[in-house]
Parts: structure tokens; sequence; C-alpha cells
């Protein structure tokens, strides 16, 4: 079941097409009434309501003949960000590592089913990838993901396969939920998860899981760097400690705030 899935029961399919029409807005770019109606194989009238009904609730702005998602998404994208302390509190320590480490630092969530970048800072030598703030990941397939997973109920685990599927992206990737329930298990003994190559190539990836207040998960921190770094003991052993003893010091700070 996906996230625009409008014939689901219980799904109000005019909403579901008015968040599609938004994506679609991102993914292009902006774009003309004629444009999204093809993109979206609706009629132009019928995109041009949508998007009247989405400028007067200022949720969309038109620059000439091209509409595109406003600002008002940045303001509820910095609610999202902050609503919660262990959020707030990540950034300053996702801002540490990039700089200690030189690569790219990051903390995720968990969120219907993915793993979402909620800070990602890069030190001097990261390399430049696709992880912008809100972007979401296969949670199988990142160490981040299965720092989280590792935590949480098996139902909720079942739940997030299911609905999900094992979706190949490398040929690392885990396909197989024995395979990974296993590894879970193993996650839970260590408290770090790696990721060698399972959703990029020739990017490896290694995080720890977080904990609030009442010890149920909350998101991880992660590192990630090229292979040809992210290697041997730093990779295996420096690197995770470095992990451990931040995401140590971030569950204090917030369970005294």
């Amino acid at each position: 079941m996906g996230k625009n899935d409008a014939g689901s029961a219980g799904v109000i399919k005019s909403i579901s097409r008015g968040f599609r029409i938004v994506e679609t807005l991102k993914e292009l770019d902006g774009a003309r009434v004629s444009e999204l109606a093809s993109e979206l194989d609706m009629a132009n009238s019928t995109a041009h309501r949508y998007l009247t009904s989405l400028e007067a609730n200022e949720y969309v702005i038109q620059e000439g003949y091209r509409y595109y998602p406003s600002m008002e998404f940045l303001n509820i994208g910095d609610y999202v960000r902050n609503r919660k302390e262990a959020y707030r509190l990540a950034e300053e320590k996702v801002a540490q590592l990039a700089e200690t480490t030189d690569e790219r630092a990051e903390y995720l969530v968990e969120e219907c089913g993915h793993v979402v970048f909620v800070h990602c800072e890069t030190g001097a030598h990261a390399v430049q990838a696709d992880s912008h703030l809100g972007k979401r990941l296969p949670i199988h397939a990142t160490s981040a993901g299965k720092a989280i997973m590792a935590f949480l109920p098996d139902e909720r685990v079942m739940e997030i396969i299911e609905r999900h599927d094992l979706e190949s992206y490398t040929a690392n990737t885990i396909t197989d939920s024995d395979v990974l329930r296993d590894e879970l298990a193993e996650i839970r003994e260590r408290n770090v998860a790696f990721a060698t190559q399972e959703y990029i190539q020739r990017m490896n990836t290694v995080s720890v899981p977080v904990m609030d207040v009442d010890g149920q998960v909350c998101g991880a921190l992660g590192i990630s760097g090229p292979t040809h770094r992210m290697k041997g003991e730093w990779f295996r052993k420096e690197i995770p400690d470095l992990l451990l003893g931040t995401a140590n010091e971030l569950e204090i700070n917030v369970s005294y705030q």
C-alpha cells in the first residue's frame, strides 16, 4: 500500500490527489496547468481547480504560467523537524560528528516504514550524495534503518516488511526477511548497524540507535562515506565507538530536558 493509494479504505481521494499534485510540482520543479494535467492524466480543468484551491490556501504559488509549492511547507517542515526534543538536540551532535570524521554525519528517524533525514552535515572530505532533509530512504537497505528497526517491536517490523517489501537496490541489499531478522538480532547485541554498499554502490554506512527517556528508539546517528575510506578498524571500531559515545551524550541531554 503506497502513500498515494487513493483506493484504500478510509482514504479521501480528493485529499490524496491534492498531495500528489504538490509532490508532482516538486518533482517537475514547477509546472504549467497543462504539464501537470498530462503528468497526472487528468483534465486541464480538473488540474486548474486543484491548483486554484491550493493557491487560495497558500500552499501553492503562481509565477508567470507556472505553479510551485509555497514556503508554507518550509514553515511546516521546520515545526516537524523540531517537534521532539531529541530532534532538536541531535543537530549539534551531527555537526560535531561531521567535523570530527570529515565524512557525512546524519540523524534519521523512522516514519511510515521508511527512514527520513532530520539532520545532515558534511565534513571536509564528504562525498556529495542525495541526502537532503526530509528525504526518505528504504529502511532495510540502510544502517540507520536497521539500527532503528532492531529495536522496534516484532509486529512493527513485520508490518514494515509486508507494506514495503524488501526491494533490491544493489547486489548487497538484504532481500530475505529471515536474513534481515538474523542481522537485526546481531544489531541488538552490539548496538551498532552496518550497511556495506546495500543502498548505494561504493558507499558504506554505520549507525547506532538513539533511545528516548522511555527506552524507546527515537532515531539513529550515522556516518556515511566511500568504501575506500570506510573500511578496516576505522569503519568497524573507531567510528562505532564515536557514535556510541555521541548517542549516549544525546540520550543524557534528552533525559534532562
